[in-house]
């Protein structure tokens, strides 16, 4: 299964976008042996302000994939309970699956009733670049999870 991290805006460069790319291709370098990979981050950018126009350039890389949509008002999920829903859509024949992060004024609420689930990262608000690498090393911590590897500890 295929793991896409899409998101609005590109980052320049900086450790965010640094710790991104060490946990994506640490993920896709691990997961190969659970059928999970590669880990692949796609930015877009829209040429019109709002919601609207994001979920423009959004939605044609949701084309035939689960998405869970990072939502503050989602469901906040353990570490291990993540794992096993990856785990889950994996054995249950997905072939793509798409975490997708919206602007900075969130994502299209018809976007968002297009999506299978959402995904939060607990109440607060969190600046993009750091989402993007808590969701990049959440992905690498459930490859491991899956793995049996002691990286993460309960």
């Amino acid at each position: 299964m295929r793991v896409t991290l899409l998101a609005v805006g590109r980052l320049a460069r900086s450790p965010e976008t640094e710790l991104v790319k060490l946990y994506a291709d640490r993920a896709t370098a691990a997961g190969r042996v659970l059928g999970l990979g590669p880990v692949e981050v796609i930015e877009v950018e829209s040429r019109k302000p709002g919601k609207l126009a994001e979920a423009e350039v959004l939605r044609p890389h949701l084309k035939d994939a689960h998405v869970l949509a990072c939502d503050e008002h989602g469901r906040a999920r353990t570490s291990r309970d993540f794992a096993a829903e990856i785990a889950r859509l994996r054995d249950d024949g997905v072939r793509r699956l798409v975490l997708m992060i919206g602007g900075a004024d969130g994502l299209d609420p018809q976007l968002m009733d297009e999506t299978q689930g959402r995904l939060a990262f607990g109440p607060q608000t969190w600046p993009h670049a750091l989402v993007r690498a808590m969701l990049a090393e959440q992905v690498y911590r459930a490859v491991t999870i899956l793995s049996g590897s002691p990286y993460h500890r309960d």
